[in-house]
């Protein structure tokens, strides 16, 4: 099994999931770095950087890693798309950041190299505080709109209706769950689902987590209330399995943290 280095501290738990995620079916597929460059069409520097945490990969390359490893796509496409939504709103907000009312001024280097520096220009500055000045006047307007006071002196609040919305229709109980651990042909199982490869990670819900829920209660790290989300007491407990087994220590319930559930 891969020892992989650790991603950097600052990277968006979205982005974080998806990666730890592909590093795991890389892991349980056997394939070296060179061999899965092969299979994917996709160089090794590539997907030293994609599995690194430094680039987002492309969705094709996650479709392709799905098919040489036998993965669901879905799941796996679901990820991307969140973790593509927060890596694209980063890099829209350093931009700006960067660029807003800037101008470029050289630097010399050692080098030799004059990379562009930015410094506010006055311009940008008295921009910045005039926006600054029309949205307080705004808030303010709004205000003042919404605190109108009526003739006897007393605060005008819109009336709150408890009338649900129309055509709404009662609100569906949450699931509940009850473990009935048990022992078939030296494995054990708590009657919610028989999964053995499911990969499940923060932010799932659903039986098979309600299943990893009780094998945890099991074997005496419980993750909190059996309710099938999992949750960060959930992927604590995971944790603590997992260096118990002296697993990969990543919160995330794969085919060998099952493995050690069901032993």
């Amino acid at each position: 099994m891969s020892r992989w280095k650790a991603l950097l501290p600052d990277l968006d738990p979205r982005v974080r999931h998806l990666v730890v995620c592909l590093r795991r079916l890389k892991d349980h597929s056997g394939l070296s770095m060179r061999q899965l460059a092969a299979k994917t069409g996709y160089s090794t520097s590539s997907w030293e950087r994609y599995l690194g945490g430094r680039s987002l990969p492309p969705r094709e390359a996650v479709e392709a890693i799905a098919s040489v490893t036998g993965d669901d796509p879905t799941r796996l496409l679901a990820l991307w798309e969140v973790a593509a939504a927060a890596w694209t709103g980063r890099r829209t907000s350093t931009t700006a950041a960067a660029g807003d009312g800037a101008e470029a001024v050289p630097e010399t280097t050692s080098a030799g190299w004059e990379p562009p520096v930015r410094r506010r220009s006055p311009r940008g500055v008295l921009a910045a505080g005039v926006v600054a000045f029309l949205l307080v006047t705004a808030s303010a307007v709004v205000l003042v709109v919404r605190l109108a006071e009526d003739d006897d002196g007393r605060v005008q609040r819109p009336p709150v209706s408890s009338a649900a919305p129309a055509g709404a229709g009662p609100a569906s109980p949450a699931p509940s769950y009850a473990c009935r651990i048990e022992r078939i042909d030296g494995r054990w199982y708590a009657g919610l689902s028989r999964t053995r490869d499911a990969i499940l990670l923060s932010g799932n819900a659903g039986a098979p987590v309600a299943e990893a829920q009780c094998l945890l209660r099991r074997a005496g790290f419980p993750p909190g209330e059996v309710d099938g989300i999992y949750g960060p007491r959930t992927e604590r407990a995971v944790q603590r399995l997992q260096q118990k087994a002296g697993l990969v220590v990543d919160g995330i319930v794969g085919p060998h943290t099952w493995g050690a559930l069901r032993g």
